[in-house]
């Protein structure tokens, strides 16, 4: 081992990682609330990376029109969930704090991971 490979051992030791999944319905309404994630997380000096826009996740729902006859007459429904990462290094325990107590629209749904 040389002494830059222990070196960076070391650092991701320490390296702590907030990672954000933000989920949502609306594209618009995911959008404004990561902008506001990332604002906060700004605001107190943080690193972010992101927010990267994951795979929108489709699904397809197909019904028939009528009860008994006309296998043909269908309709198809699709919910698109829009997906976003954002990763926060080295997170302060007040933007923890802030991060909890920030005040997001009905809809978004966030799932955080420290790695």
């Amino acid at each position: 081992m040389t002494a830059a490979t222990k070196t960076t051992k070391k650092e991701a030791e320490t390296t702590q990682l907030l990672r954000m999944r933000v989920r949502a319905y609306d594209s618009k309404i995911l959008d404004s609330s990561v902008k506001q994630i990332i604002d906060t997380a700004l605001r107190f000096n943080a690193s972010v990376h992101g927010p990267v826009p994951l795979p929108t996740e489709i699904k397809k729902h197909t019904v028939n029109r009528s009860t008994f006859v006309h296998k043909d007459a269908r309709e198809q429904f699709e919910m698109r969930t829009h997906k976003r990462l954002i990763d926060i290094v080295n997170p302060a325990p007040k933007l923890i704090d802030a991060l909890t107590n920030l005040s997001l629209p009905s809809g978004v749904n966030i799932d955080v991971k420290m790695v």
